[in-house]
């Protein structure tokens, strides 16, 4: 590790691709919300103050109420896609890594976060695990993910740069970048808490930076440290060769092609792409870099966004946020108006109340099951009597049906797929093939996540016959983060 190599650029330009997926970061995380349940966390401005919207309610005198859809409605699509079947793989030796990760489950998992914000994520490494040289996946999470912002493919193929931030503990930075004592005294200068901020303002103040510093540069707990992996793509002129003595084409760097190779008809110049790795301190200090070390040649990223036209992501959640919360206004407003409503109100006139009792004396004695008020009746006094009215019917009942309808319609979720009774009359055929025509709606969304799947098998077969059939030296694999 060479102490004084920085790439500050290198580092603004991650911090400028991550920075620009904020908006799709909070909208993830409001989705997610409203996923696992908390529905009432949007802040409102309320007489020119902002608060939460279970805060402004509460202050009405109301209980914001909810009744989760969303997760019965993801639960559903997650059932949908276990329940079908799985293609078999016609390689053992990968059937055995896909078991060995556990491959069914991080899938499922990756599926629900592809509902839940519309992009997923997977890494695709290859090395030493807990003891073992094999090949590994793991499922990234989007809000420590990034890549350059002007992709348009819908493949990823015209990605430029692209990587994760890390959250390490410093024991697992040393096993990861330090290779002497004088290594991990560095780390441990680079990672010191003492003053961490202010060297994050100082070097933000030197790239003309507001001090208003984003999470980029800080870990989501003080007892970690942030490590920022970036892989970007180079292009390097060379020459295509025929090698006629080993009958196969070879690419020959344009330097050493200068250097030592002599122009020929068997020679055509082009250019070649080059993957490149550089892991990074939040302040640019280089703590590893090099070529991509995997057969492929390229990133050992995978990654899904849906449905990604114009280069924007629009998940599966977002489409039924708004049914979401208008169910829970009328469920709330319902409750309201039971709540207001008249129920065994007891009316006792002022004169009819006996000598000697009070409303409270009344009121308790009225409640006993075998209680006696003493009432001296009077010309024309009215007698205690007990009132209770019933909800006003506002259609409260036919607003949230009709809810309940446009989620179902929306979604694509219908009853039929949820496997919900028929009505009465309605052909056995008939229901199959509305289920049929249910799950017809889920098909975009369940292929488009296949194809995320397959385009991790490609990387899982490479590192597979690099790393665990012995085609490699794995000392030159990257630090294993």
């Amino acid at each position: 590790m060479d102490k004084k190599h920085k790439k500050i650029a290198l580092l603004f330009e991650a911090r400028n691709y991550w920075d620009r997926l904020s908006s799709f970061r909070q909208t993830r995380n409001r989705c997610k919300r409203y996923c696992y349940g908390d529905q009432w966390s949007d802040r409102i401005m309320v007489d020119g103050q902002m608060m939460r919207e279970e805060h402004y309610i509460r202050s009405q005198g109301s209980e914001p109420l909810k009744n989760n859809l969303i997760r019965r409605l993801v639960k559903q699509v997650l059932g949908l896609y276990r329940s079908q079947a799985k293609p078999q793989n016609t390689s053992a030796l990968l059937d055995a890594v896909r078991k060995e990760n556990c491959a069914d489950e991080l899938d499922t998992r990756m599926l629900e976060e592809f509902l839940i914000s519309g992009l997923a994520v997977q890494r695709k490494t290859g090395g030493c695990r807990n003891g073992r040289i094999g090949c590994w996946t793991d499922n990234v999470p989007p809000d420590h993910f990034f890549v350059n912002s002007d992709i348009s493919d819908c493949r990823g193929w015209d990605v430029e740069c692209i990587g994760e931030i890390h959250d390490m503990r410093f024991d697992a930075v040393c096993e990861a970048f330090a290779h002497s004592g004088e290594d991990v005294r560095h780390l441990a200068a680079v990672y010191s808490a003492a003053d961490y901020r202010d060297r994050v303002r100082v070097l933000l103040e030197e790239w003309g930076q507001p001090h208003g510093a984003s999470d980029f540069f800080f870990p989501a707990s003080l007892g970690l440290c942030r490590v920022v992996e970036v892989w970007h793509r180079v292009r390097r002129p060379g020459f295509l060769c025929h090698d006629r003595s080993g009958g196969h084409l070879r690419w020959v760097d344009a330097l050493s092609a200068e250097a030592g190779v002599e122009a020929s008809s068997d020679m055509m110049w082009t250019v070649t792409d080059e993957w490149h790795y550089t892991y990074l301190s939040p302040f640019g200090d280089v703590l590893s870099e090099g070529v991509s070390p995997y057969q492929h040649g390229s990133h050992p990223y995978v990654f899904k966004a849906y449905p990604f036209i114009d280069g924007e992501i629009h998940s599966f959640v977002a489409d039924v946020i708004d049914q979401q919360r208008y169910t829970n206004r009328l469920i709330t407003l319902y409750d309201w108006v039971m709540r207001s409503s008249a129920k065994g109100v007891l009316l006792v006139p002022e004169e009819s109340i006996p000598d000697g009792y009070t409303l409270a004396d009344v009121a308790d004695e009225w409640a006993r099951f075998n209680g006696v008020i003493a009432v001296k009746t009077r010309n024309g006094a009215a007698m205690p009597q007990q009132i209770s009215a019933n909800a006003v019917n506002i259609g409260i009942n036919e607003l949230l049906q009709t809810q309940l309808g446009f989620m179902e319609d929306i979604s694509g979720v219908t009853g039929a797929l949820q496997g919900k009774s028929s009505k009465v009359g309605i052909s056995g055929t008939l229901y199959e093939q509305q289920t049929h025509n249910a799950t017809l709606s889920q098909l975009d969304l369940l292929d488009s996540f296949r194809q995320f799947i397959t385009d991790g098998v490609r990387k899982d077969m490479s590192n597979i016959e690099q790393f665990m059939l012995g085609k490699t030296d794995l000392s030159l694999h990257c630090a294993n983060v």
